[in-house]
């Protein structure tokens, strides 16, 4: 129902900035709250910040608050990760993911309460 692809990763220098993207296709998109989680090589997915259905509210990692900005477009279908001052342990896969549920007034950072999964952009943060 809800088709994801990331864009926007790359190769960047510590206290760089990068912007990742999340182009949605279907017509519940709008309807979802949407997740961004990261994986780095041995180490288990792990949550980074959350946006409600209605991009009124939105939640991040501890590891990430202050320095992400996640936001949504409708008219694009689109989600973004503002990423600023980045450092080498942010190196990651950065996937997108869509809520298994629609019009859900909450928010989860448990991968297996998202049903939708973009294929992942790498970004590497070099010191």
């Amino acid at each position: 129902q809800v088709q994801l692809v990331e864009s926007g990763g790359g190769l960047v220098q510590a206290g760089g900035s990068l912007r990742l993207s999340c182009a949605a296709s279907g017509r519940t998109f709008s309807s979802r709250a949407m997740g961004w989680f990261r994986q780095a090589p041995g180490k288990e997915r792990e949550f980074v910040a959350a946006i409600t259905w209605s991009g009124r509210s939105t939640y991040y990692a501890d590891s990430v608050k202050g320095r992400f900005t996640i936001s949504r477009d409708g008219a694009k279908n689109t989600v973004y990760l503002q990423m600023n001052s980045l450092k080498p342990e942010d190196t990651a896969i950065y996937y997108c993911a869509a809520d298994r549920f629609m019009y859900r007034n909450s928010w989860s950072a448990a991968p297996n309460e998202y049903d939708y999964w973009g294929q992942g952009t790498q970004v590497t943060v070099s010191s």
